[in-house]
């Protein structure tokens, strides 16, 4: 049956970018920056584990892999990412009018020339450079395009698309960026050691916390185009409680990982300490969130993804330590 979609606007008459900063600026939030910081955080940070955890050396043909796997992820990034704006130009006009194409600032021919561009240089580099990195590439490409293009579009469904967005943050990126480092730098790994699953599954219920927690602030436009979201189904406060306490359970389980799993890999008080002050900074933060305030919700969620960004930062030093 066709699905009848409400009348709206059209975007924003093309507006010329004469500079080319003004460029680079409407590309720059074309890649969504706090997904181009996390990608960035998570490669460098499997890279530093990968060091810690197979008493590898960090040498100039290693750093090009580094530099490399960077480029080809953040690719990846752009071009995941910019389908789904392709895709949603209707819908960000509501939600998210400052995104390029509902802005005017990008043509959606421009806009289909970026994404294809750089999904075909993630993939090349990708091969170029390992098959677990090209590996990790193509699934995670192939995820963002039955995430976002018809007819398949998981986003219409909150479960589908809850696991589109945990499984490639959490289990394919971690997973296959160590098989790649680890392939590198010495000799395989048949097998991931302890941190690196107990990163990855961290990783994996953290980020259905941001899945279902970044549909909140976006419910009047999903609401109208028939895309239906954990929020539509149980409401705000609802998925903002569970967001808050699935990312309790995560800082929790690895202060538990910590003590009783990881002591031998990781500094067990380095990463208890530093997980429990967070998680009193995530529960005082979130006690001054008015859900009436879209603002505020957008705010608290990128507060969130800082959390994301930290624990790349964290883990890997405990590891080190």
């Amino acid at each position: 049956m066709t699905q009848i979609y409400p009348q709206t606007s059209t975007p924003s008459q093309i507006k010329p970018l004469e500079q080319p900063s003004e460029w680079l600026y409407a590309f720059w939030k074309f890649s969504r920056p706090h997904t181009i910081v996390g990608t960035s955080l998570s490669v460098l940070a499997l890279y530093l584990i990968t060091v810690a955890t197979t008493s590898s050396h960090v040498t100039i043909q290693s750093i090009e892999q580094l530099l490399g796997a960077l480029l080809s992820c953040l690719c990846g990034n752009v071009y995941i990412v910019g389908l789904n704006q392709l895709e949603d130009v209707e819908i960000d006009l509501i939600n998210k009018p400052h995104l390029p194409i509902a802005a005017g600032e990008f043509s959606r021919r421009q806009a289909q020339l970026i994404v294809a561009v750089t999904g075909i240089l993630a993939l090349l580099l990708a091969g170029w450079l390992g098959i677990w990195l090209f590996l990790m590439v193509s699934v995670s490409l192939a995820i963002g395009t039955a995430y976002s293009l018809p007819p398949i579009r998981l986003k219409r469904f909150p479960f589908w698309a809850a696991l589109c967005i945990f499984s490639v943050r959490g289990a394919i990126v971690n997973l296959g960026l160590f098989l790649h480092f680890s392939d590198c730098l010495s000799e395989a790994v048949p097998f991931p050691p302890a941190p690196v699953w107990a990163l990855t599954l961290f990783i994996v219920v953290f980020t259905f916390a941001i899945a279902i927690f970044k549909d909140i602030p976006d419910m009047e436009g999903d609401k109208q185009y028939n895309i239906t979201t954990f929020t539509i189904e149980l409401g705000q406060q609802a998925v903002f409680n569970l967001a808050r306490w699935v990312i309790t359970v995560c800082y929790l389980g690895m202060l538990v990982a910590g003590i009783f799993w990881l002591p031998a890999s990781v500094n067990p008080v380095f990463l208890g300490v530093s997980h429990l002050g967070l998680l009193g900074i995530l529960w005082w933060r979130s006690w001054s969130v008015d859900l009436q305030d879209k603002i505020a919700i957008a705010q608290f969620y990128q507060f969130i993804w800082k959390l994301f960004f930290i624990e790349y930062l964290i883990f890997p030093a405990a590891c080190l330590l």
